[in-house]
């Protein structure tokens, strides 16, 4: 049986899960067209997940998606921290606000989640995927007796072989173009920035997984191309920010609809991680900051504190709003309206 048989999708549509921007009513609208709608938990708690679980059960009985962050623990660095801080410090003057005293690890990762765990095994949702890495044996065996299909993201091949090692089901062949952030296992190692077209056919022909392809696609014919490639079905975020059912604000979607969707750039600076955002105020800083920024997620402390300083005085352009490569044919609609317009372009 393939994926899709086994999910019950009618369309190889999967709504990246976009944590922050995802919410149960644009993953239900997703799977009720027929596609695999999505849910980021990464950045919430057991607690905060059951509600999105239940809220989106509410809304659908199709298959559906709940996205795990699995990340190393951070290093806390209090040298490393202090000069990161101080090195931000002009940015919150200009705002009439002052940097954080201290940086907290805002997300808690799934590898050390164990209440996370027993929610998920309770709850069973019908597709459990992770990025930034993959959980220990224990927990993997516990979602696959739940009955869980387990998806990982993979921008490399030597990524997608523990992945199958491991036994996760299908491989999301996360692009460089890819909105969000960059789902590499060392994001201080070595990345060979693979595009999506490349990524995709190299695991399609040596992963030995089914393949979903990831990054840059916004409409029926690039669904159609990764399919030609040999993926399985599409994976498109940056394509469903503007859809109302998103929690994206108006500056974001004012954004979207700019000229700035045209310049999309790769940054640490906003999170501490590597991840493609539209160019704003915050990445040009970034783009020329010497100061080491701390282990994510304890930089992206610094960075929302930021960002809230800035918004509070009406400047917009230091907050996290990704956006793939393809931003700038996003069109607004429903979800489900887009999902039956890229149907009908896929099958043109």
């Amino acid at each position: 049986m393939t994926l899709l048989h086994r999910l019950g999708l009618t369309v190889p549509i999967i709504q990246a899960p976009m944590a922050g921007v995802s919410t149960p009513e644009l993953a239900a609208a997703v799977s009720n067209a027929g596609g695999l709608g999505s849910i980021g938990v990464g950045a919430t708690d057991a607690d905060g997940a059951r509600g999105m679980i239940e809220a989106l059960r509410r809304q659908t009985d199709r298959a559906f998606n709940v996205n795990l962050f699995v990340h190393k623990a951070p290093i806390e660095d209090a040298a490393r921290t202090a000069s990161w801080l101080a090195a931000l410090e002009p940015q919150f003057r200009q705002f009439e606000a002052s940097p954080p005293t201290e940086l907290r690890t805002i997300y808690k990762s799934f590898a050390d989640d164990e209440d996370m765990l027993d929610l998920l095994a309770e709850q069973a949702p019908p597709v459990v995927s992770f990025h930034f890495g993959l959980p220990d044996e224990r927990r993997l065996s516990r979602l696959k007796r739940a009955g869980c299909v387990l998806l990982s993201t993979a921008t490399s091949l030597a990524e997608a072989e523990a992945a199958k090692l491991a036994g996760i089901d299908a491989i999301v062949a996360q692009g460089w173009e890819a909105g969000g952030h960059r789902g590499v296992f060392e994001p201080n190692g070595p990345d060979d920035q693979l595009g999506t077209l490349a990524l995709t056919r190299l695991l399609v022909t040596r992963s030995g997984l089914p393949v979903i392809a990831a990054g840059g696609i916004m409409d029926g014919r690039g669904i159609r191309a990764a399919l030609d490639l040999g993926a399985v079905a599409a994976q498109l975020g940056t394509a469903f920010v503007m859809c109302p059912e998103s929690s994206a604000d108006e500056a974001y979607r004012r954004a979207m609809a700019s000229a700035a969707a045209e310049h999309t750039v790769m940054t640490r600076v906003i999170s501490g991680r590597p991840a493609r955002c539209l160019s704003n105020r915050f990445t040009a800083w970034g783009s020329g900051a010497v100061a080491a920024h701390p282990d994510y997620p304890i930089a992206y402390d610094a960075g929302k504190a930021l960002n809230a300083a800035a918004k509070a005085k009406g400047e917009n352009g230091f907050g996290a709003q990704w956006a793939g490569q393809g931003a700038p044919l996003s069109r607004p609609m429903p979800a489900s309206d887009l999902i039956t317009l890229l149907h009908q372009e896929m099958l043109s």
